[in-house]
């Protein structure tokens, strides 16, 4: 079961990295702070955006619920 949970935890980790670098900037970083920013968003979310926010959400909290049972399994 806890290896179950690594595998798991190995995997969520690898594509939360790949899901946040695939989303796009929304401004006020350092890529502003060097002029990064020019782009102008009109302030509407396309639906791969939308589904791209849920996917991410979705894979979170996967990802946060190995870590607790993991934690759990390990005491």
């Amino acid at each position: 079961m806890k290896i179950a949970f690594s595998v798991i935890l190995i995997i969520t980790s690898l594509l939360m990295v790949v899901l946040v670098l695939l989303h796009k900037g929304k401004g006020g970083g350092l890529s502003d702070l060097f002029g990064g920013g020019i782009t102008s968003s009109l302030g509407s979310s396309s639906v791969v955006e939308r589904n791209l926010d849920r996917i991410t959400v979705i894979n979170g909290v996967i990802w946060f619920v190995c870590i607790v049972a993991l934690a759990i399994l390990d005491k």
